[in-house]
Order: C-alpha cells, then structure tokens, then sequence
C-alpha cells in the first residue's frame, strides 16, 4: 500500500501564474531522494488566503487520506504569511517541537531563522508540517526532522514509513 503524501504550495504569485513555483518541486525532490517507501504525492497551489489553505488541507487530509502534508512558503512574518495560523485552526494537536527543531537547523545557514514560523501538528492521524518557501531551506528543514517524522506518524496510527537516513524508533517500540 501506498502512503500518501500532500503538498501545499501557498504563494498568490505561483497560484496566479505569475511565477514558477520552486518550493513544491524542491518538496518532491526531497521525498524522492530520502523516502524509501512507496508513495504517492498530491499537490495543491492555493494563494494566501485562509479559506483557500484550509479548505486545501482539509481536502487533503479529510477526503484524500494523506499520511503527512507538508505546506511550502507563508511563514514569515509578512501580512500575507497566513500559514501558520491556518494549520493551527486545522489541526487536532501542535507538535512544537518540529518548528523548533526546523529553526534551530536554519540559525545554521541563515541569521533570520529566527523570524520563521513554522508549525507543525496533526489532524487525525495525518502529520501536518509548515516548511518555509525557499528551495534550500527546504532542504535543510526536512533533514533537520526526517529521523522524527516517520514514528510520529506511527504513534499516530499511520504506516510505517521508511527513509534514509532511517528513522528513530525508540528500542522498546522496536522489540514489541
């Protein structure tokens, strides 16, 4: 069985058709090269607007059964980034330790790490993570969780999801 993976593009130029979007290809080319598992990607561009996000990720989560979605762009601290604040009235529980682990990887590379906001939680049991817009920092935010992600979604009650690097599995779980 496949897992199914979303991926939410939130920009109005890429929705509108005004520029190439580059955060959800970077999405996939990062799950194509660390997920091992078999999966399939659904991929919404909506602009940042907050009934269109949601509606994207209910739709997403509720009626195409993703196992995680992952947002890209609207998290920094412009009046239009709305991300954040959306995937928090979708979701069932925040899990803070995601954006917390995802600025503390970006302080790395960049000196405004701090000014993301990025959040992550679920609905049901789909994981639910913000990932900034840029390409790169895409990169470094998904390697930054990658080892957490797949036995979240366990604990969650979803499949068990293979990558490379593997995954952290606590030794009790692992022994069950």
């Amino acid at each position: 069985m496949s897992i199914i993976i979303g991926i939410v593009v939130v920009s109005d130029r890429a929705a509108q058709g005004e520029y190439e979007d580059r955060g959800g290809p970077a999405v996939s080319a990062w799950l194509e090269g660390h997920v091992k598992s078999a999966f399939t990607t659904q991929t919404r561009i909506v602009p940042d607007e907050p009934d269109q996000l949601a509606a994207a990720i209910r739709a997403l989560v509720d009626e195409a059964g993703c196992d995680l979605l992952l947002t890209t762009g609207g998290t920094g601290p412009a009046p239009r980034d709305i991300t954040p604040e959306v995937t928090e009235q979708c979701c069932d529980r925040l899990l803070p330790g995601f954006g917390e682990a995802m600025r503390a990887a970006s302080a790395a590379f960049v000196p405004t790490a701090m000014l993301s906001r990025q959040v992550a939680g679920h609905r049901g049991r789909c994981l639910i993570v913000n990932l900034p817009g840029k390409p790169k920092a895409v990169g470094e935010c998904l390697d930054a969780i990658v080892q957490a992600v797949p036995w979240c979604i366990e604990l969650l009650g979803g499949p068990v999801i293979e990558t490379d690097p593997p995954a952290f599995r606590p030794r009790a779980a692992s022994s069950e």
